[in-house]
């Protein structure tokens, strides 16, 4: 069935408008369901049945995958029996039947605001900016900026100095499935920006032409790993002991909005949820903000 995957991959690029790294999530999936598959003796899409699937699934789970991942490769291979039953490629799809796992509802690990305010200050070097290297310049922006706006790593890493209006002070952002949306950006961010466009970027792009707002010592765009690593890398400097991972600063953006009293909506249409559900994961805060307020208000308490 391996033969079938790049006309499926084709399809939902075109149909479904995925993101490019959701894309190669679902080709990895699909490979390894596949060659689940021929262990077990299965060759052809008409030979795979509802416990194949089910037992791929319990396969996954062996290797302690996540119910995230284990979710995910579910969808994908749901998709593409779907795909082959369209393309008259098979005459049933055998996960009708397969019911998704429900996703346990872990609270993301986040930063405080005195954690936060530490890492920038790592980046942001003495007092007045003296003495800053051209890559600590760089990575304040990067901090302000993530913690400001709540992107995706991968999304930060694709933005274009087109993305940022300075004047009305906004960010626009292309997320999943090529959605855009408009994220306001404060007084601090758009300073640090600023300064990374005056002092490092130039030097960063060493007279060559190019529209990506954060560049690498090449004068490349960026990498998501390096976004990471520069995330990481800071966290330590802070001597912050919490696990650091590419979201934190996101799920802390979302976080701190809540605490402060922003509405969940507000949260989602920042954040670029499609689904307010993906959003209510941060309803924990809010709860723990109540139970606060009530404890030190309520007479009974």
């Amino acid at each position: 069935m391996k033969e079938f995957i790049d006309a499926f991959m084709d399809y939902i690029s075109v149909e479904r408008g995925l993101a490019k790294n959701t894309l190669l999530a679902y080709r990895r999936d699909l490979t390894k369901y596949i060659d689940f598959l021929a262990l077990k003796g299965v060759k052809t899409s008409s030979q795979v049945s509802r416990e194949h699937v089910s037992n791929f699934m319990f396969d996954l789970k062996k290797h302690d995958m996540s119910a995230t991942t284990i979710c995910r490769n579910l969808a994908a291979v749901k998709m593409f029996h779907r795909f082959l039953v369209r393309e008259n490629l098979a005459k049933e799809d055998p996960t009708t039947l397969v019911d998704t796992p429900k996703l346990w509802q872990r609270i993301p690990s986040v930063l405080t605001q005195a954690e936060i305010e530490a890492m920038i200050v790592a980046a942001s070097g003495p007092a007045g900016g003296a003495g800053k290297k051209i890559q600590q310049i760089r990575d304040a922006a990067i901090l302000e900026i993530f913690y400001a706006s709540g992107l995706r790593v991968s999304e930060l890493s694709d933005l274009k100095t087109t993305s940022i209006n300075y004047e009305v002070g906004f960010v626009r952002a292309v997320g999943k499935g090529s959605k855009e949306r408009i994220i306001p950006l404060g007084k601090k961010a758009r300073e640090a920006l600023q300064l990374y466009l005056l002092k490092s970027r130039p030097k960063f792009l060493k007279n060559q032409v190019n529209d990506v707002l954060f560049l690498s010592r090449s004068g490349k765009r960026i990498s998501r790993q390096s976004l990471w690593a520069v995330i990481k890398f800071y966290a330590r400097k802070a001597n912050i002991k919490k696990t650091i991972k590419p979201h934190t600063l996101r799920h802390t953006f979302a976080t701190h909005l809540l605490e402060h009293g922003a509405d969940l909506r507000s949260v989602q249409e920042m954040l670029g949820h499609s689904d307010i559900s993906t959003t209510q994961i941060y309803t924990h805060v809010d709860k723990e903000r109540l139970k606060s307020v009530h404890k030190k208000f309520h007479p009974r308490s």
